[in-house]
């Protein structure tokens, strides 16, 4: 098994210019077992399917549903999930055909480095819509009347807006320093660090927290089924997200091509899941699984709406209906 090089979708070898020009005279990757040709080809199977679901998502939420504030995020993350899918897919058969047949040229080098950075902008929107979605859920939850009342109503639209500048930012960052100054490793382990504390360890704690203190209130009010969805996305995020961001921290020490591959099977998983999540929260009623894919969907997506119209009821608890 060789250690990583150019042909891997990792920042911290597509991205040098010289290893570039020097892998372009010859074909210098043929694995000795074929175990990342099996993870590739895994990884492959799992995009597929994450498009489908994300595709069935971004249909709903853009032609079967009123918008609302939290739909828009949903449909903003499914977008991202797509589009990193898409990009991984396009890598991964890339690399299999390569492999195979050993169709070495720069102009490979030259799309798996694009395929990479459009990758990595995919990576970082989706992790920071979900933590901005899941942080406004928790404010919904915290300051019901200041929600309902006070939140401005563009609110959503604007921090996607945001969110995706963020995220290209960073990436313009890292492609202007990887390619034009001597600062790539240090810029690339901050934002890994950055994205660590802020978009998973706080958004994970934040609503762990809250989920046991709804539970274990005296009140022992149950969380509603877009909060149980968003949570388990938040874990999953942690769980087969967090990996990747640990090899672009670490990667200036070079990282087996096992381990890198696997990151990257995880990654797609992480974007494959949430349509899944949203499924199977969606249709679990009285602890057995019923319905349609779209009756599901409705379930989660609508349960706000039918909250806040049921708070105007007499002696509703305001914190209660928001939940």
């Amino acid at each position: 098994m060789e250690e990583t090089n150019t042909t891997d979708l990792s920042l911290s070898y597509v991205t040098s210019g010289y290893a570039v020009s020097q892998a372009a005279n010859e074909c210098q990757y043929m694995p000795e077992d074929y175990s990342t040709l099996a993870i590739s080809a895994v990884s492959i199977g799992i995009c597929l399917c994450g498009l489908v679901g994300n595709v069935v998502v971004m249909w709903f939420l853009g032609f079967n549903m009123k918008k609302s504030s939290f739909t828009v995020y949903v449909l903003n993350l499914a977008i991202a999930d797509f589009s990193l899918l898409l990009f991984l897919f396009v890598n991964r058969s890339l690399y299999i055909i390569f492999a195979v047949y050993c169709i070495f040229s720069y102009e490979y080098l030259l799309t798996n480095s694009v395929l990479a950075y459009l990758f990595l902008f995919s990576y970082f929107a989706s992790m920071y819509l979900l933590t901005a979605m899941s942080m406004e859920r928790c404010l919904s939850v915290l300051f019901p009347i200041w929600y309902r009342c006070r939140r401005p109503k563009r609110l959503s639209g604007i921090m996607c807006g945001l969110l995706w500048a963020l995220a290209g930012l960073f990436v313009s960052l890292l492609l202007t320093s990887c390619y034009f100054g001597p600062l790539c490793v240090q810029l690339l382990r901050g934002i890994s660090t950055v994205n660590f504390l802020i978009f998973f360890l706080f958004p994970f704690l934040s609503n762990l927290s809250l989920f046991i203190r709804l539970r274990c209130s005296s009140q022992r009010r149950h969380p509603g089924k877009l909060y149980v969805a968003i949570l388990l996305s938040v874990i999953f995020l942690l769980i087969f997200g967090f990996p990747l961001t640990l090899n672009f921290f670490l990667g200036h020490i070079g990282i087996h091509v096992f381990i890198l591959q696997n990151s990257y099977v995880l990654a797609s998983l992480n974007s494959s899941i949430n349509p899944f999540i949203y499924f199977l929260v969606g249709s679990c009623r009285k602890r057995r699984f019923q319905g349609s894919a779209k009756v599901a969907l409705r379930r989660v997506f609508e349960e706000k709406t039918t909250s806040e119209e049921g708070s105007h009821m007499p002696g509703d608890n305001v914190v209660e209906a928001t939940l």
